[in-house]
């Protein structure tokens, strides 16, 4: 009877939900102690059966958290808790966030653990720069690259930004090495910043490219790039959602209808595609752009040519 109760319960599916269920493996915790939390929980009992398991089949019971799936078996729960194959969690950085809008997101999390104190601006980074090991970080805006990110229960906020940091560093030495040759851009800093530009211009992939090119020509020429991203980023927390033409007339250092050259920082998080358009912009000759109306652009190689591409939107309106 011994025998044949044992070889049963070898046999017996656990009774778990169809969603499975999530066990959290706290240090310290024993295979006893997991067991009682299951068994707190209904999934098993606790008994003579689970000892003779656990000597024939030796545990170590890793920290962390463990989905069980049906259907499960009293020795795959075994294995897996001694895979040490914990649950994961994802995050994902959306491209085109700023920075701030990517903090809100993280502290909205209910899983990362947080450490940072309330919204930071990105011009403060010095607050957490040290603790995502990149003290010298003078301005945060742009510097996270937009991916999905996995992490474990029990990860830091700054640990999540950490890995994301230094995803943009690699991602942006990688765009500016294959950067094209002729760009009107000194530095890895110029690329992340039209990059940034260029990631809010436009969610259309294939257009990235054509913007970067317009962008391109128009530094090289000493044109203005007139962008009304940059002006929006400049204005701040209380732009309402309308541009005007006050606007885009108001100096500060981010518009690039009154000022030279790039704004003097990222304004968003560009993507890897953003990254890599950037350094590779389509060779044409457009100088201008604007909406179609239609969810992408018209391109204009003449202010005139774009002049009537400008009354076309506004008449579709």
């Amino acid at each position: 009877m011994v025998y044949r109760g044992y070889q049963d319960f070898l046999v017996q599916e656990l009774p778990l939900p169809d969603q499975g269920k999530v066990i959290m493996v706290e240090p310290g915790d024993s295979l006893t102690a997991v067991l009682r939390k299951l068994e707190g929980e209904g999934v098993t009992r606790v008994d003579w059966r689970w000892r003779l398991l656990a000597r024939s089949q030796p545990v170590t019971v890793h920290v962390g958290e463990y989905l069980l799936e049906p259907p499960m078996q009293p020795a795959e729960l075994l294995a897996h808790l001694d895979s040490g194959k914990v649950l994961q969690h994802r995050f994902t950085i959306v491209e085109g966030w700023t920075f701030s809008q990517m903090l809100a997101a993280i502290a909205a999390d209910p899983v990362l653990v947080q450490t940072i104190d309330g919204p930071i601006h990105p011009a403060e980074i010095e607050t957490i720069a040290e603790a995502i090991g990149a003290p010298e970080l003078e301005h945060a805006e742009g510097w996270f690259l937009p991916e999905t990110y996995y992490f474990v229960r029990g990860e830091r906020d700054v640990d999540l930004l950490a890995r994301a940091h230094q995803a943009m560093q690699q991602a942006l030495d990688e765009a500016w090495q294959a950067r094209d040759t002729g760009l009107p851009l000194e530095t890895p800093y110029e690329l992340l910043t039209l990059a940034s530009i260029v990631e809010k211009e436009t969610s259309v992939a294939e257009e990235r490219s054509r913007i970067s090119g317009v962008f391109a020509r128009r530094l090289n020429k000493g044109m203005r790039l007139q962008t009304d991203p940059t002006v929006i980023y400049g204005i701040g927390p209380s732009f309402d959602g309308d541009i005007r033409r006050r606007d885009l007339q108001t100096d500060t250092p981010y518009n690039t209808y009154t000022r030279d050259g790039l704004p003097p920082t990222p304004i968003a998080l560009p993507g890897r595609d953003a990254l890599f358009a950037t350094a590779s912009p389509a060779e044409e000759e457009a100088l201008f752009f604007v909406a179609d109306g239609q969810g992408g652009h018209t391109f204009s190689t003449t202010l005139e040519e774009h002049n009537r591409a400008v009354r076309k939107l506004i008449e579709m309106q």
